[in-house]
């Protein structure tokens, strides 16, 4: 298969890139670590091109490049997390154009070049269903949106291409390691599993959706969360 993954050098979307690879064409995306995109392409063969979400050119740009396409893993996303009484109309927009807009255009024209029982993931999250952090209020919103682009593109693209969601809880990736150990400890005290997620364990949900064994899975959210209380 030929595989566009979105963020693919840091945490899910690096576990993506990593555990795809061996049996597939990856292409990947990234946007400011350089570095990381080099060891993955010299390591793995794989091929990463430089996007920007928030810049409609950049998405556009990206889309010209590329043909052929059976899985489009949505996987870039940012966070800006902080107290609600000093988030900025800046931020609350700049988390909305990254997650929600540029997911939706970058989706849009790419699936017109997605062949015929592809398939396209877009990774939500717990917060987009249950919205319980008021920190997180703009990420929370995007991450619903998520959830709503791909009940409308399921309905628009089938028979053709299947469209689904995985929804993770808590992960351990960069995104989330500047919270406190007091604020794990709590948040782990919540799941059942009693620990966040490992990035593997997510792709794992991930390279099942893809795969020829979920062909009559669509139009389906799949939560990854270890289990709530």
């Amino acid at each position: 298969m030929r595989i566009l993954i979105t963020g693919g050098t840091s945490g899910i979307g690096k576990s993506l890139v990593e555990l795809l690879a061996s049996n597939n064409e990856v292409i990947f995306t990234y946007k400011s670590n350089i570095k990381e995109k080099e060891r993955l392409e010299s390591k793995y063969l794989v091929s990463g091109y430089y996007l920007d979400l928030e810049d409609k050119d950049s998405i556009f740009n990206l889309v010209n490049k590329l043909d052929n396409i059976d899985v489009l893993i949505n996987n870039a996303a940012i966070a800006i997390d902080n107290d609600y009484n000093l988030k900025t109309y800046e931020e609350f927009k700049k988390v909305i154009d990254t997650n929600l807009i540029g997911t939706y255009y970058l989706t849009k024209l790419i699936s017109n070049k997605i062949n015929k029982d592809g398939s396209i993931i877009f990774i939500s999250s717990t917060n987009g269903i249950d919205t319980e952090y008021i920190e997180s209020i703009d990420y929370d919103a995007s991450k619903a949106g998520i959830i709503s682009l791909m009940h409308n593109f399921a309905n628009y693209l089938a028979p053709n291409i299947r469209v689904n969601i995985v929804a993770p809880g808590w992960v351990d990736t960069k995104m989330n390691e500047s919270i406190t150990k007091e604020f794990r400890k709590q948040e782990e005290d919540k799941i059942l599993l009693k620990r966040f997620a490992k990035p593997e364990e997510i792709a794992n949900v991930i390279k099942f959706l893809i795969s020829k064994d979920a062909s009559y899975i669509n139009k389906t959210i799949i939560r990854v969360d270890g289990g709530k209380k």
